[in-house]
């Protein structure tokens, strides 16, 4: 795949894993919210506990998304692939919103599993479109095993 589609892949899945980070938080933000107010207790828990527990669950997702975005950010702007830890990284997130994709049909509908789908496509095809042995040649010579061959000369 070329440089030309590569690169606003990756950057626009870098945009929409940023707009999830925030997204995500205020959700969270909003259903601590609504526990504390409302005086809510699963078996019992203490409602601030929970509160607290659905603030800590939307910052570190939040700031999960942030780093997987930051990753397709930087992809993008080198225009190289991601390095390893990067890789499983993005991957873990592609897993996640497939996961979540799956639970969202059931509980919310058809246009969360549609929202989670676009991003896991989009991590997906950011993966693949800088994956491994794709890389182009710097200099658009020949790169191959017979690059290195000397050549003979034509007889006379």
């Amino acid at each position: 795949m070329s440089a030309v589609v590569r690169r606003p892949v990756a950057f626009i899945s870098a945009i929409v894993l940023f707009a999830e980070a925030v997204g995500v938080v205020i959700v969270n933000g909003v259903m601590a919210t609504f526990v504390k107010n409302q005086d809510m207790s699963l078996a019992g828990t203490d409602p601030g506990a929970m509160a607290n527990g659905a603030w800590v669950l939307g910052g570190i997702s939040g700031l999960f998304l942030l780093l997987c975005g930051v990753l397709l950010l930087l992809t993008g702007v080198r225009d190289r692939a991601p390095g390893r830890i990067a890789r499983v990284v993005l991957i873990g997130c592609a897993v996640i919103h497939g996961v979540l994709g799956a639970l969202a049909v059931g509980l919310i509908g058809w246009t969360a599993f549609v929202s989670m789908m676009v991003v896991l496509g989009l991590i997906v095809l950011t993966l693949v479109a800088y994956g491994p042995g794709r890389e182009e040649p710097a200099t658009g010579a020949d790169t191959g095993a017979d690059a290195e061959k000397p050549v003979a000369p034509a007889p006379a």
